[in-house]
């Protein structure tokens, strides 16, 4: 009797146990991989239901423009070509770190035309059979040096995966490069031209603007050459309200449009342009940052924020958890219109459940 007792129990103390693990198994949020936590992974549309979790459900029809490491003329050619092969020869190692290394590609890379590349990137493109468009007369001559690089703001694509580069690159390779928060693509150029930085993650339509000395730029900056590009970043018009389902449908609601001046009001202004919607008296344009910009959405402050950055991008992750998101897709003929005004944007769409 002794034993069949001490048998029921142990079969009731198992039961127990496998009920109290079971409600783990569709919501555990380790992965195993050692990646850091901010490495912009879609929104896990295996979270229970009642988690706020969600995901975009319907294929987003945008544009994009070339996410670019640029570096400044004086870094030695040598230290350029050892970050460029350690990249472009290690795809699988840094995918498995950080997403965003999948849509490495050696094409893309070496596809710029609009600013000469770097002596050291256009070595190592020529020994892959690639000539770049132009190389920069005189670049590459400089002492070698511990290099800054920098990136973004915390909540965007810029600064996670250039995180993840530096680190590669650093314990690598006989080059030390450390990743640094900044305010993106035009604070990259002006600290990049000053010396404060080394290397820097910029927009390709912003690159552009600051060596012809237009738009964001009133003279050119031109003590920088490109080292490749990396992905491309979607303008990701992001709502909560899912009566918003155009880019027409923002006219008279409250929109964060990036900074004044930075380069995603810029892409703000192209997008909202080619709808006939007025930056300034067309919609109630507040100037936000990725974070902010999730924090007002968060908070119902906005209807809506342009985020231009890698899909997906981390900003966008964390607000999905809390609720549902949407992302406002442009129709046919405005992007086509936009194209032909601004030929260094591209077509692009970003897949269903990326969020």
């Amino acid at each position: 009797m002794k034993k069949k007792f001490s048998l029921l129990m142990a079969v009731l103390m198992l039961a127990m146990l496998l009920a109290g693990c079971g409600g783990n198994n569709d919501g555990g949020s380790s992965t195993g991989t050692g990646a850091p936590a901010d490495t912009s992974a879609p929104a896990d549309s295996s979270a229970p239901a009642d988690s706020g979790a969600s995901t975009v459900s319907e294929d987003t029809n945008t544009v994009a423009v070339g996410a670019v490491v640029i570096a400044r003329d004086d870094v030695p050619e040598d230290d350029i070509y050892a970050l460029t092969s350690a990249i472009f020869e290690n795809i699988p190692t840094i995918t498995e770190q950080h997403a965003k290394g999948g849509e490495l590609d050696l094409t893309f890379a070496s596809s710029v035309t609009s600013v000469p590349y770097h002596p050291g990137a256009a070595k190592y493109f020529k020994e892959k059979g690639i000539d770049v468009a132009a190389v920069k007369d005189g670049a590459g001559s400089g002492d070698s040096k511990a290099l800054t690089f920098g990136t973004g703001g915390e909540s965007g694509t810029y600064y996670a995966f250039g995180g993840v580069l530096s680190s590669y690159i650093s314990n690598n390779t006989s080059v030390s490069v450390t990743a640094v928060t900044s305010g993106g693509s035009k604070a990259n150029i002006e600290d990049l031209s000053a010396g404060d930085i080394q290397l820097g993650f910029v927009q390709s339509d912003v690159m552009s603007y600051a060596f012809n000395g237009e738009r964001l730029f009133d003279a050119k900056v031109e003590n920088f050459s490109v080292v490749a590009a990396l992905y491309m970043e979607q303008v990701q018009i992001v709502t909560t309200n899912p009566d918003i389902k155009s880019v027409a449908d923002l006219a008279g609601k409250s929109v964060s449009i990036g900074d004044r001046g930075s380069g995603v009001w810029f892409n703000a202004v192209d997008v909202l342009g080619a709808y006939d919607i007025d930056p300034d008296s067309g919609i109630s344009p507040v100037y936000q940052g990725f974070g902010d910009s999730a924090d007002s959405l968060k908070d119902k402050k906005i209807d809506a924020a342009f985020v231009v950055a890698g899909a997906p991008t981390t900003a966008i992750v964390d607000l999905a958890t809390s609720g549902p998101v949407y992302l406002v897709s442009l129709d046919e003929e405005h992007t086509s219109a936009l194209l032909e005004s601004s030929p260094y944007y591209s077509a692009y769409t970003i897949p269903a459940g990326t969020y």
